[in-house]
């Protein structure tokens, strides 16, 4: 072989190589190299609930996104602590993670609800979140968080809730004072509302609340929809459901983790968590949209529920409540600071809104006469 042609086989032997490499890049792309780890999640829900199908979308997103290489793991309401005290296992260590509500620790601090079951101000649960992600809300949250409580907690908010029904009742609610005197399940500010309205309020968990009924523990109750509500049996205890309230016109779930896991995480860990919230937030809602309508109807249908509109007066008589909550929350120079970013979240996305949106009840009974009971 010639000097020439050792020099051109070199070459080319060169240039094959070099595509093999070039291929084996293109084959195996870069890939993480973070550690597996796998996260205990209990949540605040029985085993039934549609809200634990609503935990396990937020988990299948997670578990998707990180390849294998982030778990979790679902465990339902009370398998390592009680429904109402996730906050407390979350902080210490004792789960790594909760799928709950703030409404259930507002026993440490009455500001948890105001992110989520707080007073009437005008905006959704969509226009919530919208303040949460982008009007303040979530940096006012950390406050509350790292600042005043001093808790090893870190939050992602999901899914924004429909108004919660007034509840269940034995009888019609027909004016404020047929709800005077009664023996009434709420949670969060709603019970101090609801005790401004002259009822006698017990907090419990889904899971306790038929047989609480039963006992004559209370009279009436609300929970949350009609899909959680039929599933526990509510309209085996009592057959009028009133829809429509201010007492919880807005909520989300808070996903907890525990901080210091949280911060040891690797940062794209860190990103599936946060992101995974986001998506699981509009699929909840979406679930939600089919099921509480299907589940309403076969009330009706199935179950002979009589399904009644809260009367004006009972809406008039809350926010008459509120405006007395209010004043005595906001001498609490926090919780006036969260209020005051509400207001003014407000002032201009729900003026922007109500005054852009069409006649949506025109239409509907347009299509749909004499349905609706309003």
């Amino acid at each position: 072989m010639s000097s020439k042609d050792t020099k051109t086989a070199t070459r080319r032997k060169f240039l094959v190589g070099a595509g093999a490499v070039a291929a084996g890049a293109i084959a195996m792309p870069q890939v993480s190299r973070a550690q597996t780890a796998t996260l205990k999640m209990q949540t605040s829900w029985p085993a039934t609930d549609i809200f634990t199908e609503m935990a396990q979308q937020y988990i299948t997103r997670v578990n998707d996104m990180a390849g294998g290489r982030l778990k979790i793991d679902l465990l339902h309401g009370g398998a390592v602590v009680h429904p109402f005290q996730v906050l407390d296992g979350v902080h210490g260590g004792q789960i790594d993670m909760a799928h709950t509500v703030t409404v259930y620790w507002y026993g440490k601090h009455k500001a948890a609800s105001l992110f989520g079951t707080g007073p009437v101000f005008g905006f959704n649960a969509n226009e919530g979140l919208g303040w949460i992600h982008n009007g303040g809300g979530k940096e006012l949250f950390d406050e509350l968080q790292t600042q005043i409580m001093k808790l090893n907690v870190k939050s992602f908010f999901s899914m924004p809730m429909p108004t919660q029904p007034l509840g269940w009742f034995k009888k019609p609610v027909t004016s404020a004072n047929d709800v005077k005197g009664l023996k009434y399940r709420t949670v969060g500010l709603a019970a101090d509302l609801m005790q401004a309205m002259g009822m006698a309020v017990a907090q419990l968990p889904g899971g306790e609340i038929v047989p609480a009924m039963e006992r004559g523990v209370i009279d009436a109750f609300e929970f949350n929809n009609p899909t959680s509500d039929r599933r526990f049996g509510a309209h085996n205890v009592a057959k009028n459901y009133m829809l429509g309230s201010h007492h919880q016109a807005t909520e989300y779930f808070e996903i907890m983790i525990t901080r210091s896991k949280y911060n040891a995480l690797p940062k794209e860990h860190q990103a599936i968590l946060q992101y995974a919230a986001e998506a699981a937030s509009s699929a909840s809602e979406w679930l939600a949209m089919r099921q509480y309508s299907d589940d309403l109807q076969d009330l009706i249908t199935k179950e002979k529920v009589n399904v009644l509109r809260t009367p004006q007066g009972v809406f008039d008589a809350q926010i008459k409540a509120w405006d007395g909550l209010i004043d005595t929350l906001g001498k609490d120079a926090f919780m006036k600071k969260v209020m005051d970013s509400q207001k003014a979240w407000v002032r201009k996305v729900v003026y922007y809104n109500m005054m852009n949106a069409t006649d949506y009840k025109g239409a509907f009974n347009h299509h749909f006469p004499n349905t609706l009971k309003l």
